[in-house]
């Protein structure tokens, strides 16, 4: 008899499951829907020999030294020396992203730069870290000048194929997420530990999943095996007491009865090329300004793989999720409206006991891997708090 159901075997659901089991003595049943564990962070090799992410890039980042530690229970890791470093092709010229004071010199000539480096230092402070939409509301006609270039170089194009919305319409929680930065710091992320697992996500995720207490069943749908009702939830037909850690889509969970929450899908095409490299000098390049696509990965930077004939590339496309066969939600549009209509899929929830939501679908949030991570050892630790 199981104590505790997870459903999904991604970052959320295989922390709580694995913290659950080892620490709370709990029998713990993971119910994942794919054929594989592991969620949007799987990846594997393809038929030449390539490590890849399947579901585009995945980078874990953080300064998180107790999700980091933990982590690190489970896999050694591949750290980036320098950071993530991501660059934009605007006009057939790479320039570091997030737009920072090196981005300044290489777009402005050497006097101009400067003394546009001082105004922003004076009015943001150095080392800051400027929203885009906050940048354009300066009174400084000079400043202005430098929000708008971001605007159209670096935000507008990008965010419209991304989102299919522009910046000014999309929750500032997104906006924020790429900020202008007052330095010179060309990562993209600026936290302590930058990298991948050294043997891949899928053996880290393969490892947290493998303990005497957890049982792993693929290619299970949660409605399969579990019924939500108004008098509590059922597993196999049968009343269960037990905890549920649902890590879906919420709304899905109850067949979209008041409509489908909006997401972002993303289509993602693949190339292998026999050469050395793909020679875009980079493991991510955006296209910010041009191509409908949004990025180009190269996994072997990415990952650091050196046993590999080739290299092997992805280029994302975005487009509105609708729920159709073989789609994937992987971005939640935040705005009034769609949070309103969580919140009515939440409510069919909230007199559930021992019913928890955790998770960028569960949530209709969305949260970096350290993030969850976290969140789901703190939900354990509730659990174990509240059973004894």
């Amino acid at each position: 008899m199981y104590n505790t159901i997870v459903i999904g075997a991604g970052i959320a659901g295989a922390v709580a499951a694995r913290q659950l089991a080892e620490k709370g003595g709990r029998r713990v049943l993971v119910l994942e829907q794919r054929d594989h564990i592991g969620g949007n962070c799987y990846d594997k090799k393809d038929t030449y020999g390539v490590l890849i992410h399947e579901y585009g890039p995945h980078i874990f980042h953080t300064n998180d030294e107790g999700v980091y530690e933990y982590l690190s229970r489970f896999t050694d890791w591949y750290l980036y020396p320098q950071g993530h470093q991501v660059v934009a092709n605007v006009g057939g010229t790479l320039i570091p992203i997030p737009f920072n004071l090196n981005t300044l010199h290489m777009v402005y000539e050497e006097k101009k730069a400067k003394e546009l480096e001082q105004k922003l230092i004076a009015a943001y402070g150095e080392g800051s870290r400027v929203p885009i939409m906050e940048l354009k509301k300066s009174d400084d006609p000079d400043i202005q000048q430098i929000a708008q270039y971001v605007y159209e170089n670096v935000f507008l194009r990008y965010t419209m194929k991304q989102w299919g919305q522009k910046p000014e319409e999309i929750s500032p929680e997104v906006t924020g997420r790429v900020p202008v930065l007052i330095s010179r710091d060309n990562r993209y992320f600026q936290d302590k530990y930058q990298g991948v697992p050294l043997d891949g996500f899928a053996p880290m995720f393969e490892r947290m999943l493998d303990y005497e207490n957890i049982e792993v069943a693929l290619g299970v749908k949660a409605s399969e095996r579990l019924t939500i009702t108004e008098d509590g939830i059922l597993f196999d037909g049968e009343p269960f007491d037990g905890e549920v850690i649902f890590t879906g889509a919420l709304d899905e969970l109850f067949d979209c009865r008041y409509g489908r929450l909006p997401y972002r899908s993303l289509r993602f095409d693949f190339e292998h090329l026999e050469q050395n490299d793909y020679q875009q000098g980079h493991s991510v390049v955006n296209y910010t300004v041009s191509e409908d696509f949004t990025r180009i990965t190269e996994f072997q930077y990415l990952t650091g793989q050196k046993d590999c004939d080739g290299t092997t590339i992805v280029r994302e496309y975005p487009f509105a999720y609708s729920g159709a066969e073989g789609e994937i939600p992987y971005y939640a549009i935040l705005n009034a409206d769609n949070e309103a209509l969580y919140e009515k899929y939440r409510q069919l929830t909230a007199g559930l006991t021992g019913f928890y939501l955790l998770g960028r679908l569960a949530e209709y949030k969305y949260y970096n891997m350290d993030a969850m991570a976290r969140k789901a050892l703190e939900l354990a630790e509730r659990i174990m708090e509240k059973k004894g």
